[in-house]
């Protein structure tokens, strides 16, 4: 299984690094798809791949939170610097996209800023990992303005209009640890979409599943978040292991794990 979202990198796993990607191999999750926070994260997130070469790729982009009108041209030019350096390869574009929960005020800078991501998205053909908090309409306006884009809505939190929304532009549903929650209104969506549209994630150290809520997640983690699609689904959790993966080399192009 693959992780297709994930933030190792953060200070969270810096004591028991490699006792957490031996647990997940362990698990049966082998790969990672390890995703920017903004400037300041980015030597930290490629020290970690360099450690784990054959079990994580990055994705770079600035978050929505991290986006101010003063700091947005200096994020911009960091990440088309690094974009342009044809030393380090990156699997997508990510995180990015737009976040209405905590602060409104930065609305246009985040809009600014997700547009020019997903440029650089087309421009460097790469996919997109899409952070969307309150703020839907925002962000499917945005998405609009650029066609052609692909990708996947992370920790998708929408209804059935906002997922039919998202597959009509091309893009999957990164479905984690919220799926196993007593609240969760997840069912009819995965039943809508079905697993040929869906990706395991954690958002680790964020997010944990039922019953380690409350706990740092780990990619080990990932067998609950796909035994509980396989029930939605009346399926087995090893076909919504195979049918994910395939979904997730196929999107970031993952040649290595082909």
């Amino acid at each position: 299984m693959i992780d297709t979202h994930s933030h190792l990198y953060l200070p969270q796993f810096n004591e028991d690094i490699h006792q957490v990607i031996n647990s997940a191999i362990a698990a049966g999750v082998t790969f990672h798809i390890i995703a920017n926070i903004d400037s300041t994260t980015i030597c930290d997130m490629q020290n970690l791949h360099s450690d784990f070469p054959q079990n994580t790729a990055m994705a770079i982009g600035v978050h929505p939170t991290s986006i101010t009108a003063q700091n947005l041209d200096n994020e911009l030019q960091t990440l088309q610097t690094h974009l342009n350096n044809k030393d380090i390869k990156y699997c997508a574009i990510g995180e990015i996209g737009i976040d209405l929960y905590w602060d409104t005020s930065q609305l246009e800078a985040q809009q600014y800023a997700f547009k020019q991501q997903l440029i650089l998205a087309k421009q460097f053909n790469l996919p997109t990992i899409i952070h969307i908090r309150k703020a839907f309409a925002e962000t499917l306006s945005v998405l609009n303005q650029v066609a052609g884009t692909r990708g996947v809505l992370h920790c998708f939190s929408g209804g059935i209009q906002e997922a039919k929304k998202a597959l009509d532009l091309g893009y999957l549903l990164g479905i984690g640890g919220t799926v196993t929650y007593k609240n969760s209104h997840l069912d009819n969506i995965i039943q809508y979409v079905g697993a040929k549209n869906i990706l395991l994630e954690t958002d680790c150290p964020y997010l944990t599943p039922v019953p380690f809520r409350g706990k740092r997640n780990e990619p080990k983690y990932i067998p609950l978040v796909a035994q509980r699609i396989a029930q939605i689904l009346n399926t087995t959790t090893q076909e919504i292991a195979q049918i994910t993966t395939q979904n997730a080399i196929q999107l970031f192009n993952l040649t290595q794990l082909q």
